[in-house]
């Protein structure tokens, strides 16, 4: 299944590369995800006195109407969140395996790689160090980073953009959220869904149903690793090319 693809939405003028966290660099089937919603409700349960019922409705309220759960609990009830954070993301990483294939992968692909997460910087470092990808990534651009404002906010995008210098029509996004990918489209930059398994979330259940890709969606993986290093292996054969051409 194949989107139409524009000239411009290929990969060869790609020189950043950025990547979503969760359900991205590792499996959804995974569902480490769950792990981390049910965190959220009990948070809430414990700081509200609610029940576990009562606690998941705000946190899905508040995801669908804010984009996180953590920006309504911040907007609405001034919740740290530090406190939040370090809260959901006390879990357990051994359902994620080492990734050696994704490591070669991105060690073979020309031009700079970001993390691009809602998550935190300490988690997104426990999870890369889970999967062996230590060094791999100029850098992590957390929720910290992005002043609270998560994706799919264009403004956390163009506040990435800003920092680390990168022009969206050189850039290319992977993530398992069509509606980040959104974003990163009107943008400019390529986009990339890897569904690489399905959680309960409504976006990934939405897919299953696709007929098509999206407009927004340029690309589609369902195995990153396989995705990159076909990628990285066009590249250096353009490069081979262009230099034999330049030889004559």
């Amino acid at each position: 299944m194949a989107a139409k693809q524009e000239p411009s939405r290929g990969f060869d003028q790609v020189e950043a590369w950025v990547f979503d966290l969760d359900n991205t660099l590792y499996p959804a089937d995974c569902n480490l995800f769950a792990e981390i919603d049910t965190r959220m409700g009990n948070f809430i349960a414990t700081r509200f006195g609610l029940s576990h019922e009562e606690a998941q409705r705000m946190r899905k309220a508040y995801y669908y109407q804010y984009g996180t759960t953590l920006a309504g609990l911040m907007r609405l009830h001034d919740i740290s969140p530090e406190a939040f954070l370090d809260y959901v993301h006390d879990i357990n990483l051994s359902v994620i395996a080492p990734a050696p294939d994704l490591r070669d992968a991105l060690d073979a692909l020309p031009g700079r790689k970001f993390v691009f997460t809602n998550a935190s910087r300490k988690h997104a470092e426990s999870v890369i160090s889970r999967l062996g990808l230590n060094g791999r990534f100029d850098d992590l651009f957390d929720i910290h980073a992005a002043a609270f404002i998560p994706k799919p906010e264009r403004v956390a995008y163009e506040r990435f953009m800003a920092i680390h210098a990168v022009a969206p029509g050189k850039a290319a996004m992977f993530d398992d959220l069509p509606d980040n990918l959104r974003t990163a489209h009107e943008l400019g930059m390529t986009t990339v869904l890897v569904a690489c398994g399905h959680t309960d979330h409504p976006e990934h259940r939405a897919i299953a149903g696709w007929g098509e890709l999206p407009s927004h969606v340029h690309h589609r993986t369902d195995v990153l690793a396989k995705f990159l290093a076909a990628i990285a292996l066009a590249r250096a054969q353009a490069d081979d090319d262009a230099a034999t051409a330049d030889a004559y």
